[in-house]
């Protein structure tokens, strides 16, 4: 199953998270995983593609092209808007992970073929995301770790007995 992230530099690292995300998605919404591509980039290209493709001129956090028919394995492309990416999840207030998560898992719901036109619909994409969110756990955190780098341990106070910033 290759899923292949393309991106800034560094992106290669994020593949291994992000292809455990796409397979919980796929494989949850009842289908199997072919070829995805995943491509980080800027908000223009998400626009020009939006327009293209949707015919509506702005931005989007992610869009789904898939590949496939039904009874063959999901293939397609996700790109995802770098600077959606990170709005969201400031305004959300979340990690830069879990956010992308959020992402990567939706638009791999949609390229399995869910949808969230009508609000049947939408529970049911909302559901998915969650389930799969919730057991991808060590995924989140391997794409927390990627994107942040490690913790920077804090220091000790010197022998005044006091927790730093106490």
């Amino acid at each position: 199953m290759p899923v292949t992230v393309v991106g800034p530099r560094g992106s290669s690292r994020l593949v291994r998270p992000l292809e455990a995300l796409v397979r919980a998605a796929v494989i949850g919404a009842g289908g199997w995983v072919g070829t995805i591509e995943i491509t980080l980039t800027d908000d223009a290209a998400l626009r020009a593609l939006n327009q293209s493709w949707r015919g509506i001129d702005r931005a989007t956090d992610v869009l789904s092209f898939h590949y496939h028919d039904g009874g063959q394995p999901v293939t397609g492309d996700l790109v995802i808007s770098i600077e959606r990416w990170h709005e969201q999840a400031r305004r959300f207030r979340t990690t830069r992970g879990r956010e992308l998560a959020r992402l990567v898992v939706h638009g791999a719901l949609h390229l399995a073929g869910l949808d969230h036109h009508r609000a049947a619909e939408r529970r049911q994409m909302r559901a998915q995301e969650e389930s799969v969110l919730r057991s991808e756990g060590d995924a989140i955190r391997q794409l927390d770790r990627a994107l942040d780098g490690p913790p920077v341990p804090r220091r000790r106070a010197a022998s005044s007995g006091r927790r730093p910033g106490a």
